[in-house]
């Protein structure tokens, strides 16, 4: 996989997303080749801990961790759904696998991103792939699955298959700069079968309770209290023990760790001897001067202050993620049946 360098500040600050598949977000699928080469579709193994167990961020939560949906909870919602499609188009005639839930894990197991929100954390990952993240991680495992005709396209979403609009002049069809493709609603029926509203998609997330109402409140939450604990003097204070640290072995002009992720992350993905000691120092410093645990303990307060003034939308969020993953878990043993 090739590896995109950006800021480690702006990676610090946006959410980790659930790479869900098409199918649930209402597009059609890429017709994709099976690259699993023997491993198992999906390995748990992989997946994030809920806690991290290792490193200087062993045992760290932060408060709004509690109103964040889990990885495996987020993959038990999708998975379910996928069942229930398939079980949706089936009744219309129509075969369909969809791809399974959990096949390509995120690095963190919510939108704290807990393991290097203060950069790595990790020192024996970081001795072995400096600030890449593990092998397991860089690679993408793509599952087979057919191209949809249109009125499968249809039954599935409730809509047409996206047509792309005439690209301009000079531009490549298909490209980004073409636009995104334009929709009409579905057909009313196939099979003699009223479609329904939404299509199986739609149908699934009904049956499920699933809703789209503001899902990233949380995410957003926290990331401002992230943007807030930089501001605080006990974790500016902190920052410069750490860079002065950083300066005594050589490192110098590192005003921060993620300035330390910036220079460390290699473009190809493949860490350098230079990046690997440079990895293993920071994470040295940052213990020297305790500086995840002031930081993370700052935060803390701030988040403390932010579910106090947000409690009843915060706690209907995790009322609502609650239903939802009550809902699949009981779709998934009824299926099972």
């Amino acid at each position: 996989m090739k590896h995109i360098k950006q800021s480690a500040a702006a990676v610090a600050l946006t959410a980790s997303t659930l790479l869900v598949s098409s199918c649930s977000s209402g597009t059609t699928p890429d017709t994709t080749t099976n690259a699993a080469d023997g491993r198992p579709i999906v390995n748990k193994e992989n997946w994030p801990a809920k806690i991290p167990s290792s490193g200087l961020a062993k045992d760290l939560t932060l408060p709004l961790e509690a109103y964040m949906a889990s990885y495996e909870d987020q993959v038990t919602v999708e998975q379910a759904a996928n069942e229930l499609q398939q079980s949706c188009m089936k009744d219309y005639g129509i075969d369909l696998t969809l791809p399974q839930a959990g096949a390509n894990p995120p690095p963190s197991d919510n939108d704290a991103n807990i393991e290097r929100r203060y950069g790595i954390t990790d020192r024996a990952q970081a001795e072995k792939y400096g600030y890449e993240l593990p092998p397991a991680l860089r690679e993408h495992t793509e599952q087979t699955m057919r191209d949809l005709s249109g009125v499968e396209v249809e039954v599935l979403t409730g809509h047409t298959k996206p047509e792309l609009p005439k690209a301009p002049e000079g531009v490549k069809a298909g490209s980004a700069f073409s636009g995104p493709g334009q929709t009409k609603p579905a057909r009313a029926e196939y099979n003699g079968k009223k479609l329904k509203t939404g299509g199986c998609i739609g149908w699934s997330k009904d049956q499920l309770g699933v809703e789209e109402a503001d899902p990233i409140i949380v995410a957003q939450l926290a990331g401002d209290s992230l943007v807030q604990s930089m501001k605080d003097d006990k974790v500016i204070k902190a920052v410069a023990a750490w860079s002065s640290c950083m300066d005594s072995k050589g490192h110098a002009g590192l005003a921060d760790t993620y300035k330390a992720m910036d220079q460390g992350v290699t473009n190809d993905g493949e860490p350098s001897q230079e990046s690997i000691a440079l990895a293993v120092d920071d994470i040295d410093c940052k213990e020297q001067t305790d500086l995840v645990k002031i930081w993370s303990g700052v935060e803390s307060a701030i988040q403390d202050k932010q579910i106090a003034d947000n409690k009843s939308q915060l706690t209907g969020i995790k009322e609502q993620h609650g239903n939802e993953i009550a809902a699949a878990h009981k779709q998934m043993a009824d299926s099972a049946q």
